[in-house]
């Protein structure tokens, strides 16, 4: 299989389980009760995608999650980025595009983690928001997508997920040494 082929159907399959995610918790995340988009007390997200907001804004929690959404689905109908047509290549940049989109969906898993894990609990979601994560990260790490740096607001679960499944299966490639 063509590397950009697989990153462009993942890419697809894995923006439609973060806005699956987020929907299970769109009703406890408002403006109200999460006016900023952050990630614990040390990362602040600000939205920027160099149309409508030039500058990195901020703005609140559900209101980037809705901006990342429209951004993302409007990279993904672009078909000089995402092509459909047969023979039509990828852009020479289409890794670093994928890259960002991935570095903006983890923050997103960042966001719920942080800010609304109670409530996934008391829904009783957190095995499937775990298995959600766990996907993306395996495949994130996998193909080097997003730095280590900006992977810190989760870095614990991350590898506590890595370590529990190490135990099981072996090394994750790609993952960080510990």
């Amino acid at each position: 299989e063509d590397e950009c082929e697989w990153l462009a159907c993942k890419t697809v399959d894995l923006f439609n389980e973060v806005a699956l995610v987020f929907g299970m918790v769109s009703d406890f995340c408002t403006h109200h009760c999460c006016p900023k988009m952050t990630a614990g007390h040390n990362y602040e997200y600000k939205w920027a995608d160099g149309v409508r907001f030039k500058t990195p804004t901020e703005v609140s929690a559900p209101q980037y999650v809705r901006l990342l959404m429209e951004w993302v689905q409007s990279q993904l109908d672009d078909p000089a980025i995402f092509p459909t047509a047969p023979n039509v290549p990828f852009p020479a940049n289409f890794k670093d595009v994928v890259s960002n989109v991935f570095r903006r969906l983890f923050r997103v898993y960042a966001h719920i983690y942080h800010s609304h894990s109670e409530r996934v609990v008391e829904l009783t979601f957190e095995a499937h928001l775990n298995s959600c994560f766990k996907h993306l990260m395996y495949f994130v790490l996998e193909f080097g997508l997003v730095r280590a740096e900006e992977l810190k607001p989760l870095r614990p679960l991350i590898d506590k997920m890595i370590k529990e499944d190490d135990l099981k299966w072996g090394p994750l490639v790609g993952a960080p040494a510990s």
